[in-house]
């Protein structure tokens, strides 16, 4: 069960990064439900639909009619949850010695937005050293500062690239770092 699941949930991510992507160019919905299964090749249209189904539940997409036709539209939380797929930081062979830090102070009455911070950065590979200051040897790509950008993060952080920490040994075993 659980490696449909996971085959399901990578589907639905394909589907939510192509319509992102398309929708970039097409400024109208760009095509029906029915459409994206054929040009997906190999892919069952049982796994299509649940993994539409899946996104429509989480309110990522939904399907629009114009014209008698139905369209695919993905939702503000759609590009968002795709922004924090995308935002995971790929590690690079070599690492380049200076660290990256992420600060921030959220004002309590939003302490919603914290807790999603704070769960952003964890997913993306960050370690916390403080509540609000988390470290990682890698940059932010720019799908992580579009969503701190689109979600209005970026005005409570500041992110620091730091050459060097003291004691850096615990940091760079937490890392696995050499």
């Amino acid at each position: 069960m659980s490696k449909k699941k996971s085959k399901t949930g990578s589907i639905a991510k394909q589907i939510l990064s192509f319509l992102v992507e398309i929708a970039e160019l097409a400024p109208q919905p760009f095509e029906g439900p029915r459409s994206w299964i054929r040009r997906a090749g190999d892919l069952s249209p049982g796994y299509y639909h649940r993994s539409l189904q899946t996104l429509k539940k989480r309110g990522a997409i939904e399907v629009v009619k114009k014209r008698n036709k139905k369209f695919i539209h993905v939702t503000q939380k759609g590009k968002l949850e795709l922004l924090i797929h995308l935002s995971k930081i790929k590690q690079p062979s070599v690492w380049d010695g200076k660290w990256r830090l992420v600060m921030f102070d959220i004002p309590e009455q939003h302490h919603r937005y914290r807790d999603e911070l704070r769960r952003l950065l964890k997913s993306i590979g960050f370690k916390a050293l403080q509540a609000s200051v988390y470290i990682c040897p890698y940059p932010l790509n720019r799908h992580a500062i579009d969503y701190l950008k689109q979600t209005g993060l970026i005005h409570f952080i500041r992110i620091v690239r730091v050459d060097e920490c003291d004691d850096e040994k615990d940091l760079k075993a937490k890392f696995k770092l050499s």
